[in-house]
């Protein structure tokens, strides 16, 4: 295992669309020579409120998040931490195409984020039983791995632990398996909220006697555009229907699940 050096990265995110979604935990292990040299650990507030889903699986609470950086505050920090390296994943795609939407946003206009990456998940499908399931819980029970799912760096550490289960069991006799490969996402800057878009969804919240307990300036524009849709759609034909004094922003705009890990 003294082959490997990387950052084994795990993220929690608000739902499954990096288009909409948001990360709510990061979790990250440098590993040099296969051990682990440091770690970074942060949780980030969305800027909207969790869905109930995402607190129940995750174990992350809105109450959590109160007082978390957002993650322009820590994106340079981040950074810094991941430097060039090669980035060691369950599903590594998923969680990069949300971190690299995330950096873009940050970044200076014109800015590269570009990673390669090592792959359990995809080392799994082309090694193990076609029948055998590959989530990580899975294979880590088949393992003998112990964890805690869906916390980030608890996840990340299942996910060193397995690759290093996976080495041990396949890396001689098929080391290319194991091999980084370029991370392919295509991403580009997201336009914000119009004064426009605001003035319509605080219209539209009055009229229907909804509570917003987000902030909108935090919204994109598409995301602007996709939650008017939805609560014309929910409430337009449905006047008669007042609202119950549940809050929606967030809920309704969200697309619901967790992404598999």
């Amino acid at each position: 295992m003294k082959h490997l050096n990387a950052v084994v990265l795990d993220l929690e995110m608000t739902g499954l669309c990096p288009k909409t979604d948001k990360i709510i935990e990061i979790g990250a292990l440098k590993v040099r020579e296969g051990e682990i040299v440091g770690s970074f650990e942060r949780l980030l507030a969305p800027g909207r409120p969790l869905e109930p889903e995402t607190e129940e699986i995750t174990g992350i609470t809105d109450e959590m998040l109160h007082e978390a950086p957002e993650f322009a505050d820590i994106c340079y920090e981040l950074l810094e931490f991941l430097k060039d390296d090669v980035l060691l994943g369950h599903n590594i795609l998923h969680d990069f195409s949300f971190l690299k939407r995330a950096v873009i946003n940050v970044l200076p206009k014109k800015s590269r984020f570009e990673r390669q990456g090592i792959d359990t998940l995809k080392i799994a499908r082309s090694l193990l039983p076609t029948e055998q399931k590959k989530t990580l819980p899975a294979l880590c029970a088949s393992y003998g791995i112990p964890h805690k799912a869906h916390r980030a760096l608890d996840d990340a550490r299942a996910t060193l632990l397995l690759y290093q289960a996976l080495w041990q069991q396949y890396g001689g006799v098929q080391p290319e398996k194991f091999l980084p490969h370029p991370l392919l996402y295509q991403v580009k800057r997201d336009t914000p909220i119009m004064p426009k878009q605001i003035a319509q969804i605080e219209k539209l919240l009055a009229q229907y006697h909804m509570e917003n307990s987000a902030d909108l300036t935090k919204m994109t524009k598409s995301e602007a555009s996709r939650f008017i849709d939805r609560m014309k759609a929910a409430y337009g034909s449905a006047a008669k229907e007042q609202a119950d004094g549940r809050t929606v922003l967030g809920a309704e705009m969200q697309i619901k699940g967790i992404g598999q890990k």
